[in-house]
């Protein structure tokens, strides 16, 4: 049948208990999605954790990691801006870390992370912008 993402209630729930959330592939330039889904985030009260190998020192005035495993605090929810075949690793990292929601952005898809995650008890989200469902899910 394939996968279906949570429910609006459920996903609503998700967004208001978390406090942190790491984005994986968040670019430093502030012309990329990426930086402005996070700063819209950030800006929305929440901790951003950069997560790029690519970049050294900080975006959005948090120190940036190469890793999920580098990031020294909990992580509620990973955000994902990466290509759908190359997310797999970052579901495993995210069941490494202990986060409580794998989130992949608008159009990216892999029911293979998605499997692997809730296999481990860990809430997984395809295919949605986590600014526009905040947008419309959270008053």
């Amino acid at each position: 049948m394939g996968y279906a993402n949570p429910s609006n209630e459920a996903i609503a729930d998700i967004l208001k208990a978390a406090k942190t959330i790491a984005v994986v592939g968040l670019s430093d330039k502030p012309d990329r999605t990426s930086y402005m889904v996070a700063a819209a985030m950030q800006a929305r009260g929440y901790r951003i954790i950069p997560v790029n190998p690519m970049v050294s020192g900080e975006i959005l005035g948090e120190t940036c990691y190469s890793s999920l495993k580098e990031v020294p605090v909990p992580i509620d929810i990973v955000n994902v801006f990466r290509r759908s075949e190359q997310v797999l690793p970052v579901a495993e990292e995210t069941v490494a870390v202990g986060a409580n929601c794998f989130w992949l952005q608008q159009e990216i898809y892999n029911e293979q992370a998605a499997d692997l995650v809730e296999q481990n008890g860990i809430t997984a989200i395809m295919n949605l912008c986590i600014k526009v469902a905040h947008s419309v899910l959270i008053r």
